[in-house]
């Protein structure tokens, strides 16, 4: 299938327009056309290879809504015109115990990720959702409930199950004190998720500037972090903190506010932490943590859980040729809360897509 997106070809070019050719359906394929991608953190991280694990040309985008347009003879759970999604993954070896269980995310020969990935049977690089076509494994493809906004859910293929996945390991629900830190696109989907679940929520912020916002979407209160009365106050008053901070800070000032045997998840941060001190996590059996995404069938019981509850989360949308300046909104922190790209806006060969299109 030959088909057309935006690509980074390097770390430090823009986003531009790239033709390129999926895979031929394998029988257990679905095909479908890109609705809605959102533009996740790790979308800008892995065009700078910040990770140094890039493989170029990238092009990103693994909060993915479609609309299936094909399906291989073999599968049997959807139908063209489904209105489906794809989250961070698609593929594993579907055979260990981690796979077998569920946790695709965790399996042991390591799952396929949307994009910047080798395909397990071609080893062609895997490309993501800022394009027209995709064709994903059939266990990997989920089912968009009815009444969920399409133009909307794009975000909780990853923001949302990254945050959902922690709360339901560690069982929150009506009773659970809750601490966010952050409210960014992660922080705001933790918070209406938490809430959802039935939890009294804290946004933890380093100043109240955003405590409208985090009350507005289900925070029952913002706890100031450069506030040292309020933190002092605040000691041992959270069964569970979800860190959703996207780069490297200290943990140390957020310890002291587990309860005894509460814990720190990790959500946002890949990388070095600073030096922990683990005098409170010893006097207080407190543990840090970190979590992935969900398993597949985690994802879809959040797809569920977020129709049924009607959380959604607060997105601006953009054109896909205002991908560059969003990047550039994303460095600033200049989002509320979350960029989904209306891919009808993407046009290919034949489509006034213009002179730029570089073909591989």
């Amino acid at each position: 299938m030959k088909t057309f997106g935006y690509a980074a070809h390097s770390p430090d070019s823009p986003l531009v327009p790239y033709s390129f050719e999926r895979r031929d359906l394998r029988e257990n394929d679905v095909a479908m056309e890109v609705l809605y991608c959102g533009v996740c953190h790790s979308d800008l991280h892995m065009v700078q290879n910040d990770w140094d694990w890039t493989i170029y040309p990238i092009v990103p985008g693994h909060e993915i809504i479609g609309r299936v347009i094909a399906t291989g003879s073999g599968v049997t759970r959807y139908k063209t015109g489904d209105a489906v999604a794809v989250g961070c993954m698609v593929d594993s070896c579907m055979e260990c115990d981690q796979c077998r269980k569920g946790e695709e995310q965790l399996c042991r020969e390591g799952m396929t990720g949307t994009y910047s990935a080798y395909d397990r049977i071609t080893h062609e690089v895997t490309y993501g959702g800022y394009s027209k076509h995709l064709v994903v494994r059939e266990e990997f493809v989920l089912r968009v409930p009815d009444g969920l906004d399409l133009s909307k859910a794009a975000p909780l293929l990853c923001a949302g199950i990254t945050t959902y996945s922690p709360l339901r390991t560690w069982n929150v629900g009506p009773g659970s004190r809750v601490g966010v830190i952050g409210m960014g696109g992660l922080g705001h989907m933790a918070v209406k998720l938490a809430a959802g679940l039935g939890a009294d929520v804290t946004v933890i912020s380093r100043t109240k500037n955003k405590e409208a916002d985090a009350l507005a979407v289900g925070a029952d209160r913002l706890l100031v972090s450069t506030d040292a009365t309020a933190m002092e106050k605040a000691q041992s008053a959270f069964d569970l903190i979800i860190d959703t901070v996207p780069v490297k800070h200290d943990l140390n000032p957020y310890m002291p506010l587990l309860d005894i045997d509460g814990t720190l998840v990790i959500v946002g941060q890949v990388g070095p932490v600073s030096a922990i001190s683990t005098v409170p996590m010893i006097l207080g059996r407190r543990r840090i943590a970190a979590s992935p995404i969900g398993g597949i069938r985690e994802t879809q019981e959040l797809l569920d859980f977020c129709a049924k509850k009607n959380i959604l989360p607060e997105c601006e949308m953009i054109r896909i040729d205002e991908i560059n300046k969003a990047y550039e909104r994303l460095k600033r922190s200049d989002v509320h809360y979350r960029f989904v790209i209306d891919m009808s806006s993407l046009t290919g060969p034949g489509e006034n897509i213009g002179q730029n299109v570089r073909q591989d």
